[in-house]
C-alpha cells in the first residue's frame, strides 16, 4: 500500500515540464482515433491484452469471446488508471491475436488510450507468419502495412500507432532481413516508429544497419526486450539513436532493471530508455484465459525502487511521459 501511495503522490506532484517544441503539434494514433502527442500522458510502452499462440495457420478471432476477455481484463486496466497511467501500448501483432475491435471496446470502457500496431512477427521460427509473408517482397509487405495506416485495419477504420516486427535472437536470416526492410519502407511512408522484438545485441545492431542503409535513422528503432551481457552495447545503440526497451520488468528482476536504468542515467542517456512489463496475456484455449499477470509491478514496485536509486520526479517523467511521447509521435526520421 505504501508503494502504491508513493506512486500516486508522484503522479500528483510531478513538476510541470515544457514539451519538446518539435513535438507540440505532433499526433499519435490510438484505437479510438488520433490524439495530440502530449495527451498521451504516463504510458506503459509494451503490454499485451490477448495473445494466441496457436499459430498463423490456425488462428481465428472466433477462438475468443469479447465479453469474456473484457470481464477478465478490464479490472486490470482500471487498476493502472487509478495509479495515474493514461496510455497503454498493446504489442500483440497480426496472426498472434491482434483484435482491434476488442481493444477499442476496452479503451472506451477503461478510459485509457490504447495503441495497436501493424507489421508481422518473425520470431519463434516464423510460426506466426502467414504463408504469403514468405513469398512476397519487402515492398509488397510494406504496402500491406501502409494500407493499414492509410485506411485502417481489416475494414475497421482503426489505424496502427506503430510498426511491430520480430526476429529470431541470432544473426538475421534473409527472411528477417526482409521484414526489417519492409518496416523501413513503411516508416519512410508513414512516420510510424519500428518496435522490433529482438533480444540480444547481435540482431539489434544488424537491424540498425539495415534501417540506416534504407535511409531510416536509428531514432525510429526500438530495441524490444533489449538484452546483452555487455552494458556497453546499450550505450552504443543509444548513442546511435536507438531506444533501449527494458520491457520485461517484474517483481523477479526489479534490481537488475533498476541498475540498468541508473547506468543509462549516469551516462546521460535516460532519454533513450523505455520501461514496461510485457504483462497481461489472456490466452485463448486456456480456462478463463489462463493466468493473467496484472500491470502494476511498475507503479507499485519499480518506480519506488528507482527513487531509492536517486532518480528524481523529472527522471520518472522522462521515462513515463517524455520518452513515450517522443517515440510514438508520428514523424519520419530520415538519415
Amino acid at each position: 500500500m505504501h508503494s502504491r501511495r508513493s506512486f500516486l503522490q508522484f503522479c500528483l506532484s510531478a513538476p510541470f515540464f515544457l514539451p519538446d517544441i518539435s513535438l507540440q503539434e505532433g499526433n499519435i494514433n490510438t484505437v479510438l482515433g488520433e490524439i495530440k502527442a502530449w495527451d498521451l500522458g504516463r504510458t506503459l510502452i509494451h503490454e499485451h491484452i490477448l495473445v494466441d499462440f496457436i499459430g498463423a495457420d490456425k488462428i481465428n478471432a472466433n477462438r475468443w469471446d469479447h465479453q469474456k476477455v473484457i470481464d477478465k481484463v478490464l479490472p486490470y486496466l482500471l487498476e493502472i488508471k487509478e495509479r495515474g497511467i493514461k496510455s497503454l501500448v498493446e504489442c500483440t501483432p497480426a496472426y498472434l491475436g491482434r483484435d482491434v475491435l476488442l481493444l477499442k471496446k476496452l479503451s472506451e470502457l477503461s478510459g485509457l488510450h490504447i495503441l495497436t500496431n501493424t507489421g508481422f512477427y518473425g520470431a519463434s521460427d516464423n510460426k506466426y507468419l502467414p504463408d504469403f509473408a514468405f513469398k512476397e517482397t519487402a515492398e509488397q509487405l510494406s504496402s500491406r502495412w501502409i494500407t493499414e495506416f492509410n485506411k485502417g485495419i481489416d475494414g475497421t477504420g482503426i489505424k496502427p500507432g506503430f510498426i511491430k516486427i520480430s526476429v529470431n535472437p541470432v544473426s538475421l536470416s534473409t527472411l528477417h532481413q526482409k521484414l526489417v526492410r519492409a518496416a523501413a519502407m513503411t516508416h519512410l511512408e508513414t512516420g510510424l516508429t519500428i518496435y522490433s522484438h529482438t533480444g540480444p545485441s547481435l540482431p539489434a545492431f544488424e537491424e540498425i544497419e539495415i534501417l540506416q542503409k534504407e535511409g531510416v535513422a536509428a531514432e525510429a528503432f526500438v530495441w524490444v526486450h533489449a538484452n546483452s551481457n555487455d552494458p556497453d552495447d546499450f550505450l552504443k545503440a543509444a548513442k546511435k539513436g536507438a531506444l533501449i526497451s527494458l520491457d520485461g520488468i517484474s517483481k523477479d528482476n526489479l534490481e537488475k532493471n533498476a541498475v540498468l536504468v541508473k547506468f543509462m542515467k549516469d551516462h546521460n542517456l535516460l532519454n533513450k530508455v523505455l520501461i514496461s512489463q510485457d504483462a497481461g496475456w489472456y490466452k485463448p484455449g486456456e480456462e478463463n484465459g489462463g493466468n493473467f499477470r496484472g500491470f502494476t509491478d511498475l507503479s507499485d514496485r519499480f518506480i519506488p525502487l528507482l527513487k531509492t536509486k536517486g532518480l528524481t520526479d523529472s527522471d520518472l517523467d522522462q521515462l513515463l511521459i517524455r520518452n513515450p511521447v517522443s517515440v510514438l509521435t508520428i514523424r519520419k526520421r530520415k538519415i
